[in-house]
């Protein structure tokens, strides 16, 4: 049975790496922005400020992994020499994923609840 190779035609795989960079590009201006905007909340006031901050700043954490992790993830597919390569690394990725965004999904109710709770509390 004859193998059959997996390869990007090198224009294309030039194509791919130049939109790569374009959109690290992208994302890095974006959290630069996102991090400047969580910053700005800091003149709210106290007890819901401290709380809209750990919630904005955790999702802005989470998106930033979550992008950072899908740009490696195809970084590493512009390498594939195959479909195997392909399909494994789509696997592993699916996977890191999955538990990535049930720990954070648990990590943001906690911190939700927290919050709900520090609100409802009476002030002094």
């Amino acid at each position: 049975m004859t193998e059959n190779k997996f390869e990007f035609p090198k224009e294309m795989r030039a194509m791919a790496e130049a939109s790569f960079d374009q959109a690290r590009l992208a994302f890095d201006k974006f959290m630069s922005n996102a991090h400047t905007a969580a910053a700005s909340m800091e003149n709210r006031g106290e007890s819901v400020r401290s709380s809209a901050k750990d919630v904005s700043s955790k999702a802005i954490s989470f998106a930033e992994q979550n992008v950072a992790a899908s740009l490696e993830h195809a970084q590493k597919l512009l390498q594939a020499k195959d479909l195997g390569d392909v399909m494994r690394l789509q696997s592993e990725y699916v996977q890191n994923q999955m538990k990535s965004l049930a720990e954070q999904a648990s990590e943001m109710g906690q911190i939700v609840s927290r919050a709900a709770m520090e609100a409802a509390q009476p002030k002094a």
